[in-house]
This record gives structure tokens, sequence and C-alpha cells, in this order.
């Protein structure tokens, strides 16, 4: 692993046992999924790319639009899940035929690939990409590498 991508997974773990608050993004205070990835950004980037508007638990599912995914594209650079790297984004539909609304960033990979997001009811873990896991990435990004 690159000493970049080292960055952004050291970055990452450095947010584990962070606690669930929905659109929070305070490393040790408080971060949902969202604001773990705006928490790295920050971190390795600097100023957030955009501001983030007021959202509802359920994100977008009422008016079916893919925000989380739109913006992802904005700002990161999309690739195949088939090709994630330590470091890479993860973003997935929890449930068929819902909107794209999770997101992780991949810690290992390998026989047994892991990832950290930040989750309802158990703050900011690392987990193993598991097949239920796997099954419902829908895409990949990594940071832009060389602002890093």
């Amino acid at each position: 692993m690159n000493t970049r991508r080292q960055d952004i997974v050291n970055e990452t773990r450095s947010w584990l046992g962070t606690p669930y608050v929905h659109q929070a993004s305070v490393k040790g205070a408080g971060a949902d999924c969202l604001g773990l990835l705006r928490g790295v950004w920050r971190a390795l980037l600097g100023h957030e790319p955009e501001a983030v508007p007021i959202y509802s638990m359920d994100w977008s599912e009422p008016q079916g639009e893919e925000r989380m995914w739109d913006a992802a594209r904005r700002h990161l650079i999309e690739k195949s899940p088939d090709t994630a790297e330590a470091g890479d984004v993860l973003l997935f539909r929890m449930r068929d035929g819902c909107v794209a609304k999770h997101v992780g960033v991949v810690s290992e990979t390998g026989p047994v690939p892991r990832f950290i997001h930040a989750y309802s009811g158990h703050g900011v873990v690392e987990n193993t990409l598991s097949d239920p896991w796997r099954r419902r990435v829908v895409a990949c990004f990594e940071f832009p590498l060389e602002d890093i």
C-alpha cells in the first residue's frame, strides 16, 4: 500500500470508537457515515468541497434521488468496485430498489477485506467486508490522491 493510501486508512482508523450521531462529523464526539468521510477529507485535503445540506435518516429515498452518489462523482474518482484498494470509498445500497446512502472506507484488501464506517447503533467501527456487505456495494471511489 502506498503512503497516501496508508494515510487515508490511518486517519479513518483514528475515528474508531466515535459514537454514531446523525449529521455529525467530529472525531471522538460523533459522526454518521457521511460525517466520517467528511472528517477524513478535512484531515487530509482541507476545506470540504461543498456545503452538506441537512438530510434525514432516509437520505433521499422518498425522492428516489442518488444525491450521495452524485456528490461522490463530483469530488472523488469513480472506479470499479472490483478494483477497490485500501483507502478507497465504498458506496452501499442498503436495500434493493432504494438509493445508495451508506459509505465506508476500505481498510484492508486480500483474503479478508475490511472497511471502516459509522453505523447506527454501533458508531465508527471496522468490519469484515462480508458477503452481505459486499452485495450492497454499488460504487467505489478513490480520493484525489494527487491532492494529498
